[in-house]
C-alpha cells in the first residue's frame, strides 16, 4: 500500500455499521493521482457507502480516511468544505436542479465556491460543456435532456470545479452500451489529460475493464481482492473471480 500521505485517497482499516448491520469491516486501499480504481461487488456490499465516507457524508466507526494530506474523519465543517472542493461527484441520476437551466446548474458551484468573475465563469462553463459534447445545450432545462445527455451534464457539473479526485456512482446506469462507452471515454480523457484520480462504483464489468487501472472487490463488507483485472481473474477468491468474468 502506498504511503497514505502521497495518495489521492486512502482508507486505513475502515469499518462502518448501521445498527447491527456491518457494512464495511477493516477495509484498506489507496488511489494515486492519475489512477482509476473501480469498486465492484454485489448489491449491499458497501460500495456506495465507501463513496459517502470519502466525501464525509457519513463517518467511519473505526479507521482513518485520507484525502491527499488531510485525514478527514475528525475535521470540522469548514475544513471539510475545503477538502470537498478537491472532489467532483457524478451521481447515478446526474443530480441536476430541475428548475435551473444547464448553464445555471453549472454556474451555481462556481459562483458559490470560487471568486471567479462572471466572464471567467462563462469561459469555464463553455469549456466544460464542449468537453462533454453539450456545447449547444446550455440553455436547456434538465427535462429537455435525454438520459445520456443528463449523465453528460452531471459529469460537466462534477468537472466544473476542476477536481483532483472524481467519484462516480454507477456512471453507466440506465444507459445503452454505446452511450455507456462514451461516458467511459470522457472519464478516461479526464484522467489522462488532468491526472485526475477516479474512483468508480459500478456493476458494469465491461466498463470497469476499460476504465480501471485497478479493481477492488467488496463482499459482505470486506475487501476480498485488489489488483488488475488479470490478477483478479486468477484470484483464489471464487466470488472475486466470478464478478470479473460475468
Amino acid at each position: 500500500m502506498t504511503d497514505v500521505r502521497s495518495a489521492a485517497v486512502a482508507f486505513e482499516h475502515v469499518s462502518k455499521s448501521f445498527g447491527t448491520k456491518q457494512v464495511l469491516h477493516d477495509v484498506s486501499f489507496d488511489v494515486r493521482a492519475g489512477e482509476a480504481l473501480c469498486i465492484l461487488g454485489r448489491s449491499g456490499t458497501g460500495k456506495s457507502v465507501t463513496l459517502k465516507l470519502i466525501v464525509s457524508l457519513i463517518k467511519p466507526d473505526q479507521g482513518k480516511i485520507w484525502v491527499e494530506e488531510d485525514e478527514i474523519t475528525h475535521l470540522g465543517e469548514s475544513e471539510l468544505s475545503r477538502v470537498r472542493r478537491k472532489m467532483g461527484f457524478l451521481f447515478q441520476d446526474a443530480a441536476l436542479f430541475d428548475s435551473l437551466t444547464l448553464y445555471e446548474n453549472l454556474a451555481l458551484p462556481l459562483l458559490r465556491l470560487t471568486g471567479k468573475s462572471q466572464e471567467k465563469v462563462d469561459f469555464v462553463i463553455d469549456q466544460v460543456l464542449r468537453q462533454v459534447g453539450l456545447a449547444g445545450d446550455k440553455k436547456k432545462m434538465p427535462s429537455e435532456l435525454s438520459g445520456g445527455m443528463r449523465k453528460r451534464a452531471g459529469l460537466a457539473r462534477a468537472l466544473v470545479l476542476e477536481p483532483k479526485i472524481l467519484l462516480a456512482d454507477e456512471p453507466s446506469s440506465g444507459l445503452d452500451r454505446i452511450t455507456s462507452s462514451e461516458i467511459d471515454d470522457l472519464l478516461l480523457k479526464q484522467k489522462e489529460e488532468h491526472k485526475t484520480a477516479l474512483i468508480v462504483v459500478t456493476h458494469d464489468v465491461r466498463g470497469a475493464r476499460r476504465l480501471g487501472d485497478r479493481i477492488v472487490v467488496l463482499d459482505k463488507g470486506q475487501l476480498i481482492a485488489d489488483g488488475s483485472f488479470v490478477q483478479i481473474e486468477h484470484s483464489e477468491n471464487e466470488v472475486a473471480r466470478h464478478l470479473v468474468t460475468e
